[in-house]
This record gives structure tokens, sequence and C-alpha cells, in this order.
């Protein structure tokens, strides 16, 4: 990050006071821990951001992780947005790789909360280094994760979602320009894009909207252990002069589950500083 994260708004730094904005919604957030990849300070990422600013804007949560012990600390953190008598926090451990799984998450959320408003799908591994160095077994275990585990995800979802629904997708800016060195990766984000136009048409008469979010260059740990593995991504020509935050690509996702995006579905929208479009 550089020094313009001095004069970053309370939102992107996640001091904002929570406004309501996903009062009485319930909503399953997968990929809700966090790995630090040995920082001393972590900065947050995507999927504990969203747990923490749900939670201040008044949903019911479910969480899902792999990592028990991450998944509770993110549990920990939501429930000190609540009021202590509150009971809106649900934790599962699941690893989406797992196909029974995705089913099972959605059945027991409904079994907790009596329904399901929301999902955010926020889980993406990467595996191999260019064509050369991804194995049969790098690609089928990247794409059993960010693009299946999707899948049957939005599959388990879909029927049984009300009227004003929303499923966000997190992908990647890798999933629309090359630039990891990870072709399993790229392309499980690109395949992403396509399976939720899919969904969203599939979902829109039943007044149900699917979206991406595709964050690029973010200050979060896995950032962080990127840019140490490639000293280049730090010299980006981001226009807005930054790397992005945990909280920025929550509250995009925010928007995309209240009912402010009551009209918006089928879309791709890049959290990337304008590095898309304007580099």
């Amino acid at each position: 990050m550089t020094d313009e994260t001095a004069v970053l708004p309370a939102e992107s730094v996640g001091l904002a006071p929570g406004r309501g904005r996903l009062q009485g919604r319930r909503i399953l957030i997968v990929g809700a821990g966090q790995r630090d990849h040995s920082l001393d300070d972590p900065p947050i990422g995507n999927g504990r951001a969203m747990a923490v600013l749900y939670a201040r804007e008044g949903a019911s949560l479910t969480l899902v992780d792999r990592d028990a012990d991450s998944l509770g600390a993110t549990g920990d953190l939501a429930s000190r947005e609540l009021d202590p008598a509150s009971q809106r926090i649900h934790t599962i451990e699941g690893d989406v790789s797992d196909p029974t799984v995705p089913g099972a998450m959605i059945s027991e959320s409904i079994g907790v909360f009596g329904g399901l408003d929301g999902v955010v799908y926020n889980v993406g591994i990467g595996a191999g280094s260019g064509l050369a160095g991804t194995s049969v077994d790098d690609w089928d275990r990247v794409f059993s994760v960010n693009l299946r585990g999707a899948m049957l995800t939005a599959k388990a979802a879909l029927p049984v979602m009300p009227t004003g629904g929303s499923i966000v997708f997190i992908s990647s800016l890798a999933g629309l320009k090359p630039g990891t060195g990870i072709p399993a990766y790229d392309s499980s984000k690109a395949a992403m894009h396509g399976l939720m136009r899919h969904v969203a048409a599939e979902a829109a008469p039943h007044g149900v909207r699917a979206n991406v979010i595709a964050p690029g260059l973010m200050d979060t740990a896995l950032g962080r252990l990127a840019t140490a593995a490639r000293p280049e991504r730090a010299k980006s020509p981001i226009p807005l002069r930054r790397q992005g935050t945990g909280w920025e690509t929550a509250y995009t996702a925010v928007f995309l589950l209240s009912n402010e995006a009551a009209y918006i579905t089928g879309q791709v929208i890049a959290v990337d500083g304008g590095l898309s479009t304007l580099r």
C-alpha cells in the first residue's frame, strides 16, 4: 500500500458504521476464513471483511470455511458487531472440493435461519506455474474448488431462494486479463463469469440475481504473498495509485446483495482502481 491509505474513507478501512443495508437478510458466505500466510500483521481478507461487515449491516450469517480455527476467528469478530443476545451467526466447517458439501451447507443454513436470501462464493485456489508446470492433478484440483464448487453451490441455492435473492461470485481480474502465470487459476476464474451468466439467466424468471465481483490488486495476505513471489506486481500502474482492501470488495458485495441492486444481474464488476479499463 502507499501513503494514500492515510486518507482513505472509513468504508475502505472498515471503520464506517452500519446502516442496516442487509437488515433481515439471511446470507451464506462460502470462504469466510482467512489464510494469514505467516504474516505478523496480515491485512483483512475478503471473506473476513464480508462477515464482519454483513453482521454490522444487520444480516443473519452462515459462515463456511475448511479451516476451523480461521472460521472461528471470523465468527468471533463478526459476533462483536451484534447485540450480545443475538444468535445470528452460524458456522460450518466444510471443504467445497467435496461435492457433497455445497448442498449440505445450503440445507443446514436454511435449517438454522428458515431461509436463504443471499450467497457469496468467495473461494479460490491456484496450482501449477505456466502450462509446462501445470499437471492434470493441478488443473482438476483448482477447477474442483474454483468452478465446480461454485456451480454446485448455485445449483443447491437457486431452487430455495426467494424473489429478491442474490448470488455473488468472487472472481478475479485474472478472469478478465492474464497476469498470474497460473493458467488453471486464470481459466477457472474466466469460466466463473460464464457460469454466472447462466445462473443469472436461469434465475431471472424467479426474481433472483447473480453477479460477479472481480477484485484486482488487493492488499490482503494473499496479495502480499503474490507480490513476494512476483515483485513486479507492486509496480502495476493502477490509476488510483494504490492497491485495494478487503473492505472494498466487501462493500461492493453489500451493494449487490441488497435491494439497492435490484435491477442489476448478469454483470462483472471489477474492483480494481481502474486497472482493467484505464491501463
